[in-house]
């Protein structure tokens, strides 16, 4: 057996090892990260973006809830951890601000902001992989869309200390910047992608924007999910808001080879799954042992469809059931120990591992939340489908 067949039969033998209690106001969970560089395993936490403008902490072996963070009357968008230290998480807010919290602190307060330009609404944002700089990406006001970036270094002990930007790039989309991702291991490099279809790759190591910009990918479509795969993080992916999917290859940027390593217009169509079906997709992870891209997909009853992405196209690993009870919108997948976390609207956080058994086995009701936090709800249709520029 192959070292990707091994992984593959890991990935299918997924099963619910624990599972949150319900909050008293039920959310989405939009968006999740884990401490990276605890001491050990049990002192981990989960942090989830949701739907009620909150962050939320959780253990990451019990996910026991362990407090809460709000930015009212901001929208919370999006949740990263700290990459060096464990103790720090950051999250982008409507208000024009990205904020940071010190989660050994009992305050509920900011220790550091990190303020935009007066027009900015925040929706999307990275912190590099050393901790160096932050960027974040915003709503289309007018005619104007920026990317924002900080210094990310501070003193921390001053809570509420105030950080202004460092600069911006603003003409390299032309509507909403919906995604941004810094590259796994070079820390200067930064990919972003937007409601334009536009994917564009920086290094922000250069003068200015124009000399910046490494390549402008074109997915046709509004992009819903960003990442980096291949060897040596040399290949970059995107999913859109219509469930289409498009993987490149930067290293043949410089060559005659066509970079298009792969183009689903739409993956509903073109994933086989024997008595069920694909609704959407969420995103993904690289797996470095297998070297294999793997996505994650899913049903409106909440169905978890695991899937291996080719040359050839996508094909299902496993399908995870008896979880969830409607769309999954979030996750974060641990490929050391083949773990996986989940988010979704039935405001369930799950944690899966190999071959695990769930304690508590109660017959769960359906939690689908009422309408009222629907207005950001994910589209699934082509209403967003954006003109080739």
């Amino acid at each position: 057996m192959s070292a990707l067949e091994k992984i593959e039969e890991q990935l299918a033998r997924l099963r619910i090892a624990k599972r949150s209690v319900l909050r008293e106001e039920p959310a989405y969970l939009l968006d999740i990260d884990v401490s990276r560089s605890a001491p050990s395993e049990s002192s981990r936490c989960v942090a989830v973006s949701c739907s009620n403008q909150s962050i939320r902490l959780y253990n990451r072996e019990t996910l026991n809830f362990l407090r809460e963070y709000s930015s009212r009357p901001g929208m919370l968008n999006g949740v990263r951890f700290a990459h060096t230290c464990d103790s720090l998480v950051f999250s982008a807010c409507s208000d024009g601000t990205i904020k940071c919290w010190d989660i050994r602190l009992a305050a509920q307060k900011a220790v550091q902001i990190f303020s935009g330009y007066p027009s900015n609404v925040f929706i999307s944002f990275d912190i590099n992989c050393n901790d160096l700089i932050i960027c974040a990406g915003t709503e289309k006001v007018e005619k104007d869309t920026f990317l924002v970036f900080w210094d990310a270094r501070g003193n921390t002990d001053c809570a509420g200390t105030t950080r202004e930007p460092l600069g911006v790039y603003s003409e390299s989309h032309n509507d909403d910047v919906t995604k941004i991702c810094f590259h796994p291991v070079k820390p200067s490099w930064v990919v972003s992608g937007s409601t334009d279809g536009l994917v564009n790759v920086f290094d922000i190591d250069k003068d200015n924007e124009d000399d910046a910009l490494i390549s402008t990918c074109n997915s046709d479509s509004s992009i819903s999910f960003i990442g980096w795969s291949g060897k040596g993080y040399e290949q970059i992916y995107c999913m859109t808001h219509d469930e289409g999917f498009c993987w490149w290859d930067l290293a043949q940027l410089d060559t005659e080879e066509p970079i298009t390593l792969l183009r689903i217009q739409d993956a509903r169509d073109t994933v086989c799954i024997e008595n069920d079906s694909l609704n959407y997709l969420v995103g993904g992870a690289y797996h470095e042992k297998a070297d294999r891209l793997f996505l994650i997909g899913g049903t409106s009853t909440g169905k978890i469809h695991l899937l291996s992405c080719g040359a050839d196209g996508l094909s299902l690993v496993g399908t995870l059931g008896g979880g969830h009870s409607a769309t999954i919108r979030s996750f974060c997948w641990n490929l050391a120990d083949e773990s996986l976390l989940t988010g979704g609207e039935d405001a369930q956080l799950l944690l899966w591992r190999p071959g695990a058994v769930e304690k508590s086995l109660a017959k769960k009701e359906t939690l689908k939340i009422a309408s009222s936090v629907q207005k950001r709800v994910r589209v699934h249709n082509s209403s967003l489908k954006s003109k080739k520029k």
